[in-house]
């Protein structure tokens, strides 16, 4: 076989993989053609408008019209109505406060669990188990559980309440609960570890906020360490061997072999927590726009609309630019 006929072959092999792809993905793409893309532009139509309910006096059924009112519905959003605004601003906060703590916290996690040792598929089942527990009926469940809702809102300690106790953005930051400052620490015992360190107030309380904030960061790290494992796994020993033979240590074989290496993962999984931490059912925003929108008033709907929709663009604004910045620093292999 010469190499024209291998290569129209393996084109042949891709072209075949490729429609199987396709006729996997069909039943998708046809529900978001004919279902998701018209609800989507019905919503962006509701967002502009002002919506009147039209009754038929006879008893028959009404409807409804909708009169372009322009951006006044964004308007009231983001300057009327006070709560949205200050919510949105919060859920910011604590997503920038939480993001970096799940993806470090899973590359350590994926870096201990992909080390030879008795049991470590049975380590890795424990840590993807929170992700399983918290979809479907059983997340359902898990939100009436009365002993890990005391563990998420007030945590183990009992001290007095401080002033920086409310670190964190206030929900499930470790300062949330009864506001009495109760968590797994409180500022001051941050404060005296790390007194003799010179470190300043604003780092005390993130980390304050990310120690009584454990429980969720550990429940939203499966998925990503799962990607870190993957990535880990496709670095040849070799590379490794070489290091050794070399005589590097263990840190400058992290920073110089493994982090360039597990850098694409970095910004897959970074880009996955903050979509997933926006669209969570925890989220507080989530939950405020649909509290508006099965709200009384005459334009809860296209009100809510306009929320949903400058949500949107905020996530969007928030995703590229940590593409952006990631990107820069990301380290792609060549395959010749």
């Amino acid at each position: 076989m010469n190499k024209t006929e291998k290569k129209k072959r393996i084109a042949s092999l891709d072209a075949k993989k490729a429609r199987a792809g396709w006729l996997f993905v069909l039943p998708f793409v046809i529900g978001f053609v004919f279902l998701y893309i018209p609800m989507l532009f019905q919503s962006i139509e509701f967002s502009f408008s002002e919506l009147n309910i039209i009754t038929n006096q006879g008893g028959g059924g009404g409807g409804y019209e909708l009169t372009f009112v322009g951006l006044d519905n964004y308007r009231e959003a983001l300057f009327s109505d006070a709560s949205y605004a200050q919510i949105l601003v919060s859920s910011i906060r604590q997503l920038i406060l939480d993001v970096p703590a799940i993806v470090i916290f899973s590359l350590f996690m994926a870096i201990i669990l992909n080390q030879k040792m008795a049991g470590r598929a049975v380590f890795r089942a424990i840590f993807f188990i929170p992700v399983i527990l918290s979809t479907g009926l059983i997340d359902k469940i898990d939100q009436n559980n009365a002993v890990m809702n005391y563990m998420e809102n007030t945590g183990i300690d009992t001290g007095a309440a401080t002033a920086l106790g409310g670190a964190g953005g206030g929900g499930g930051a470790g300062g949330g609960g009864g506001g009495a400052g109760l968590g797994l620490v409180n500022a001051l015992d941050i404060t005296g570890f790390l007194g003799n360190m010179a470190i300043g107030g604003e780092l005390v309380s993130y980390v304050v906020g990310v120690v009584n904030n454990i429980f969720n960061i550990v429940n939203r790290s499966g998925v990503q360490m799962l990607i870190f494992l993957a990535g880990l796994q496709s670095i040849s020993p070799a590379i490794y061997e070489s290091c050794k033979i070399d005589g590097a240590t263990g840190w400058e074989t992290f920073w110089k072999i493994t982090f360039p290496m597990i850098s694409p993962m970095i910004l897959v999984n970074t880009i996955y927590t903050v979509i997933d931490s926006f669209t969570s059912k925890s989220n507080e925003v989530m939950a405020y726009i649909e509290a508006v929108y099965e709200g009384t008033s005459k334009n809860s709907r296209v009100l809510s609309s306009a929320m949903s929709w400058l949500y949107f663009g905020i996530v969007l604004l928030m995703i590229t630019a940590v593409t952006g910045i990631i990107s820069a620093f990301v380290f792609y292999q060549r395959r010749d």
